[in-house]
């Protein structure tokens, strides 16, 4: 388990690309045949990918990081499928997700595995953890049946639907909220009028670009903006001080989770496009 300590916003207004990168972005997480997790202190996240391919994989707990027996004793956990079919067994009960499919997994659950439908074209199951107080149910929610809100326009090149899984109004949690975003064809801009929130951190992974692709990821204060260049299958956390918004080569999806103090979606604290430094 990689472990990242990130700074404050004083410190990252003087770093490099390099060490922004370091700190803030996971850019080794999906690797066939392997569970990959990065462990964060905002907000003590856990981001990882579960890809199978030619045997199940098991998500096993960090005794250093975590001091649990298993990995949700004290968790719980919100995984979304980006890659080919595959199944997730959670304490012997079967769950099967398409691409774009959800799970969530609560607090107390001592057994969670991956398995890919073909080994040719594996799931890449994607997850997000947080701490827990409070026990749900496992959960299935198909992209279809995910609540949709379109965002954006033509003019402005954001034009965009949300789809909301694990929220307020949808699957129940206890502090993690998580959906995905997908823009439209000639839409490249995500996240505008930018934001921040300072009751909850926020990790964006970004899918379905092409090789040569890339996401401009705009970070930091509002009036200190930096920025990293994202690929596919790469994700970046936004800890309460810093923005998080982008635009990119074409257009593409993205996976925001977040958990912290509430799981009001629209509790945010919106910056003027004119204030943006």
């Amino acid at each position: 388990m990689d472990v990242r300590h990130l700074p404050d916003p004083f410190a990252a207004r003087r770093m490099t690309t390099e060490e922004l990168r370091k700190y803030f972005v996971f850019d080794r997480l999906c690797v066939p045949g392997d569970v990959t997790t990065v462990y964060c202190d905002a907000d003590r996240s856990i981001v990882g990918f579960a890809v199978p391919t030619s045997k199940t994989l098991v998500l096993t707990a960090s005794r250093k990081e975590m001091a649990a027996d298993h990995f949700l004793e004290r968790r719980e956990i919100g995984i979304i499928n980006v890659g080919g079919a595959g199944t997730i067994h959670v304490d012997g009960k079967e769950f099967s997700l398409q691409k774009r499919d959800a799970l969530y997994a609560g607090r107390g659950c001592k057994e969670v595995t991956f398995h890919s439908a073909k080994q040719s074209d594996p799931a890449m199951f994607y997850f997000v953890s947080y701490p827990a107080h409070r026990e749900f149910p496992a959960r299935l929610m198909k992209a279809s049946e995910a609540t949709p809100a379109p965002l954006g326009t033509s003019k402005d090149a954001n034009r965009r639907t949300i789809y909301k899984y694990i929220h307020e109004a949808g699957i129940p949690s206890c502090q993690l909220v998580m959906g995905l975003t997908v823009l439209e064809e000639g839409s490249i801009w995500n996240t505008m009028p930018a934001h921040t929130h300072l009751r909850r951190s926020e990790v964006y992974m970004y899918f379905d670009l092409p090789e040569d692709g890339m996401v401009v990821h705009m970070m930091g204060e509002p009036t200190e903006t930096r920025h990293v260049i994202l690929r596919n299958l790469q994700a970046v956390v936004s800890p309460s001080w810093s923005i998080h918004a982008g635009a990119a080569t074409q257009a593409y999806s993205f996976i925001w989770a977040m958990g912290g103090e509430n799981q009001a979606f629209d509790d945010m604290d919106k910056i003027a496009m004119k204030d943006l430094k």
